[in-house]
C-alpha cells in the first residue's frame, strides 16, 4: 500500500501539570503554522516532532515512520533541521564557515540544496566573509536559516525565528522567508503567535490552546470561520490568493483577480502582469449593500452570497461569512444593520470593500 504524503503526528506528553494531547494530519509540503498564545504547547509539540522531548506517540513524515509508541528514532537520525529563536552561530567562524558547517554534515549523494542556492535564497552573498558579531539580528537569523537548509532536511522546523527581532528587522527578513517557502519542496512547520507572520507565510494553520488543537485546516478556510477560534478581534480577516491582471498607471492602482471577482489595490510594489499576490481583507473593512451603488468612494464592489450569520460575544455586532465564487469573505456589521437590511443566509448582496492589504 502506497503511503499518502503528509505528516501524521499523534503525541501524549505530560510535563508537570501540562498535558500535550494532539492528533494531527498535516500537508507534506508548504508552511504549516502552529499558532497560539505563549504556553499553549506550540514549542512542546515542535520538540516532540524533533525528538528533543520524550513523548509516547506516533510520527510519520511523508510516508517514513520516525516514531511508533516508545520506539523512536534519536534526534540525529531524523532528517530535519531546527531553527531556534537564538541563532546559535559559531562566533569563531565567518558566515561562510558557518554555512560550510551545515553543508559538510551531509554526504554528497544526499545533498539536495547547494551552497549557491542557500546563499541566493537568503541574500547572503555580500556577507560571506563577515564574522557573526558584525551582523545585524536579521542577518544572523538569515545565516542560521541558510545553515539549516544546507543540511538538506526532509522537514524544516522553525520556532518563532523572528521573535527576537525588532519590527524593522522583521520586515527586512520576511521576503527571504517567502523565498525559502517557495523554493523548498519540503514541509515547514513554523511556530508563531504573530497574526501578521501567519497571514503572510502559512498555507495551513493549527490553533493550539492548553496543549490541545482547537482548530486546524487550510489558512483561507480556517480564518474564515465565524466561530473565530483564533480570537483575533479587530484583526479578524481573510486571506485570498489573486493574480495581477491590469495596472492603472494614472492612479497607481492594479487589478488583482481571484475566484469570484477582482479587487483594485495600490500599485506601490511595481507588480508585473501575471504576478501572484496574497491579499488580506479585514472584516471591519467590508460593508454590505442590497444593490450596487457606483456613486460612492469605495472602489471595490464585489457580488457575493451570504453563507452564515453569527452574533458576536461583544454586544451589538454580528459576523457574516460570504462567498464570492469559491472565495470566503467576512464582514463585521452592527446587529442593527443586519436587522435593517433583513440579511439572511442565501441572500445575494454586494460587498463594499474599503481597503485591502498586500501581505505577500
Amino acid at each position: 500500500m502506497t503511503a499518502i504524503p503528509g505528516i501524521e503526528a499523534r503525541f501524549h506528553c505530560r510535563l508537570g501539570d501540562f498535558l500535550l494531547d494532539v492528533d494531527l494530519a498535516l500537508p507534506g509540503s508548504g508552511v504549516t503554522a502552529l499558532f497560539g498564545h505563549s504556553g499553549c504547547g506550540k514549542t512542546t509539540l515542535l520538540r516532540c516532532i524533533a525528538g528533543l522531548q520524550a513523548a509516547s506517540g506516533t510520527l510519520t513524515v511523508n510516508g517514513e515512520r520516525w516514531q511508533s509508541g516508545t520506539d523512536s528514532r534519536p534526534v540525529h537520525q531524523r532528517p530535519l533541521a531546527y531553527v531556534f529563536q537564538e541563532t546559535g552561530l559559531f562566533p569563531h567562524l565567518s558566515v561562510r564557515g558557518n554555512l560550510h558547517y551545515g553543508y559538510r554534515r551531509i554526504n554528497r549523494a544526499e545533498r539536495r540544496v547547494t551552497l549557491e542556492q542557500a546563499v541566493a535564497w537568503l541574500g547572503l552573498s555580500h556577507l560571506l566573509d563577515r564574522m557573526p558579531d558584525k551582523l545585524s539580528g536579521g542577518e544572523r537569523q538569515r545565516v542560521a536559516m541558510a545553515r539549516a537548509v544546507l543540511t538538506s532536511p526532509r522537514l524544516l522546523l522553525m520556532d518563532e525565528p523572528l521573535s527576537a527581532l525588532d519590527q524593522a528587522s522583521k520586515r527586512e527578513i520576511m521576503p527571504y522567508l517567502e523565498r525559502l517557502r517557495d523554493s523548498l519542496a519540503i514541509p515547514i512547520i513554523y511556530v508563531s503567535h504573530s497574526v501578521a507572520e501567519v497571514a503572510r507565510l502559512a498555507d495551513h494553520v493549527v490553533m493550539m490552546d492548553n496543549g490541545r488543537v482547537t482548530a486546524e485546516g487550510p489558512l483561507q478556510d480556517t480564518l474564515a470561520r465565524t466561530d473565530q477560534p483564533f480570537g483575533l478581534g479587530e484583526d479578524t480577516s481573510i486571506i485570498l490568493s489573486a493574480t495581477v491582471t491590469e495596472r492603472d498607471a494614472q492612479w497607481q492602482l492594479c487589478r488583482a483577480d481571484f475566484d469570484g471577482g477582482h479587487l483594485w489595490l495600490r500599485d506601490d510594489r511595481d507588480f508585473a502582469d501575471g504576478q501572484q499576490v496574497r491579499i488580506q481583507v479585514l472584516a471591519r473593512d467590508v460593508s454590505l449593500a442590497l444593490a450596487a451603488y457606483p456613486d460612492q468612494s469605495t472602489q471595490n464592489l464585489v457580488p457575493a452570497r451570504i453563507d452564515a450569520i453569527t452574533p458576536e460575544t461583544s454586544p451589538g455586532t454580528t459576523l457574516i461569512r460570504l462567498f464570492a465564487g469559491k472565495t470566503p469573505f467576512l464582514s463585521r456589521l452592527t446587529t442593527r444593520s443586519v436587522h435593517q437590511l433583513d440579511l439572511a443566509p442565501g441572500h445575494q448582496v454586494w460587498m463594499q470593500i474599503k481597503s485591502v492589504a498586500i501581505v505577500d
